[in-house]
């Protein structure tokens, strides 16, 4: 018997990729496709779903990685595997906390997505050794600590170093200090351009 698969996908080019890949092996049956993480959870409590390609951003601002730790948690013997094109690194800490059973990128994957699809369903979980690697200014996301991008997902909030201070249990100098660090790293000039740059690239997302 195929596997059943629901798409949470809110792009339509890659959603419809997704339902060509699905749709072309006779092993997976395709269920759905939604736009909307949240959905997700009523969606397995209607009808039998063995394995979800979940994205993270979803429509209205519905979270898949929230989604899935709720289907994780209330149906634990659906297979779950994130898809993302974004390099935020916190995603990939999440996803293995809270149970996901592989994780793949869009753009930069390095197996085909019905082959981690078949061996997710196999049992293995596939993940990424890393985050792709994303230019910013005249350095990478992987030359940045793990405070320091910490502290670029705060930045994006446009707090002042106080503020951003607070919410991590540190000194506002501390935070000034790993900011100036960070526009040293990236040859930028403000800490709303760096902000920007790390938003619009996906090595922060808040």
């Amino acid at each position: 018997m195929p596997y059943r698969v629901l798409i949470v996908e809110d792009q339509e080019m890659p959603r419809q990729l997704f339902e060509i890949f699905v749709k072309s092996d006779p092993r997976f049956t395709h269920v759905a496709s939604i736009s909307n993480a949240s959905l997700a959870v009523d969606l397995c409590s209607r009808d039998r779903v063995d394995l979800i390609l979940m994205d993270v951003m979803t429509e209205l601002g519905s979270s898949g990685l929230d989604a899935a730790e709720e289907i994780k948690r209330t149906y634990p013997e659906v297979k779950i595997v994130i898809v993302t094109s974004m390099p935020e690194a916190s995603w990939l800490k999440r996803a293995k906390e809270i149970g996901v059973d592989s994780f793949w990128y869009k753009e930069e994957q390095k197996a085909p997505i019905l082959a981690v699809m078949e061996r997710t369903m196999a049992g293995e979980s596939i993940y990424p050794d890393q985050t792709p690697t994303v230019r910013i200014g005249c350095t990478n996301n992987h030359e940045f600590t793990d405070r320091e991008l910490e502290i670029l997902r705060e930045l994006i909030s446009g707090d002042s170093n106080a503020e951003i201070g607070a919410r991590l249990g540190i000194g506002a100098s501390t935070v000034k200090y790993h900011v100036q660090n960070m526009l040293e790293k990236t040859g930028m000039h403000t800490r709303t351009e760096l902000a920007a740059a790390a938003k619009s690239a996906g090595i922060a997302i808040k």
